[in-house]
């Protein structure tokens, strides 16, 4: 991929090397919510070449609070393809695969993880990102997850380490549990957040019943479309705001360029420590 002027502060931060390998690094992204939306489009804006994002939700007019893509004129629309267009706009030359899809253990086989250089993980279901995890993990790919970034407030209690160390989470505690129970031993560096809050009641979903915020959705025909699968399976709702989850975003493509200039330390000394 040619040198592209967009990126010429950030060779000049990370040097030549580095840069041609994020040009060239693959990276596939599942869940482009609160937290990965805004870790692709870090991961666009550092020059990553390669980067196919996977959802298959579409936007509500309650993720206008946190989500990039979510802004009122794409209420309704596909996550992804919102997302692929404003990535696009950002880097033209990139090549950004948009796939429509849920990741769980029936779609598992779609997905040949051994095809990308990093794999990130920002699904919000507990047992969709459990099995994500664990594939990924028995696969021996470079693998960065997002715990739990909704009930919080205080960003400075964020921390990057590996996932059987991170505290102070609840949805980490019981991604460990789950990990356990399947005899998954392998390892990654997760972002998750110590900060206990106190306990704030959750509200029964809306998305998907009759009382759904977003506006009705009508085919050619003038029919009402159907809410989207996945809203139907929330049971409540927890609150979260974009300082924490953009917050989360950002560490996870911190991750993947810090990752990448380790690997150009030798042709680039600029990026050793």
């Amino acid at each position: 991929m040619k040198k592209h002027p967009a990126f010429h502060r950030t060779e000049l931060l990370i040097g030549e090397e580095a840069l041609k390998k994020l040009a060239v690094a693959r990276v596939i992204l599942f869940g482009v919510g609160g937290v990965g939306s805004w870790c692709a489009e870090a991961l666009i804006r550092s020059g990553v070449g390669h980067l196919t994002i996977v959802d298959n939700d579409v936007i509500c007019v309650t993720n206008i609070n946190r989500q990039l893509q979510a802004t009122a004129k794409n209420v309704g629309r596909s996550k992804v393809d919102a997302l692929k267009e404003r990535l696009l706009d950002i880097h033209p030359d990139a090549e950004i695969v948009a796939l429509q899809k849920v990741y769980n253990q029936e779609t598992r086989e779609e997905f040949k993880l051994t095809d990308y250089d990093y794999v990130i993980d920002a699904i919000d279901s507990l047992s969709h990102k459990v099995d994500l995890i664990a594939s990924a993990m028995e696969a021996g790919v470079t693998l960065f997850s997002a715990m739990g970034a909704a009930s919080k407030l205080d960003a400075t209690t964020i921390r990057v380490d590996s996932i059987w160390k991170s505290r102070g989470c609840r949805l980490a505690h019981f991604v460990r549990k789950r990990l356990r129970q399947r005899g998954v031993k392998g390892d990654c560096l997760c972002v998750y957040s110590q900060e206990l809050l106190p306990s704030f009641e959750a509200v029964k979903a809306a998305c998907g019943s009759a009382q759904c915020f977003c506006p009705k959705q009508l085919d050619e025909e003038g029919n009402e479309i159907p809410s989207d699968v996945w809203c139907h399976q929330k049971a409540q709702i927890n609150g979260s705001m974009v300082h924490i989850t953009g917050a989360f975003g950002f560490n996870l493509a911190g991750l993947v360029v810090q990752d990448v200039c380790k690997k150009a330390a030798t042709d680039s000394p600029r990026c050793d420590g």
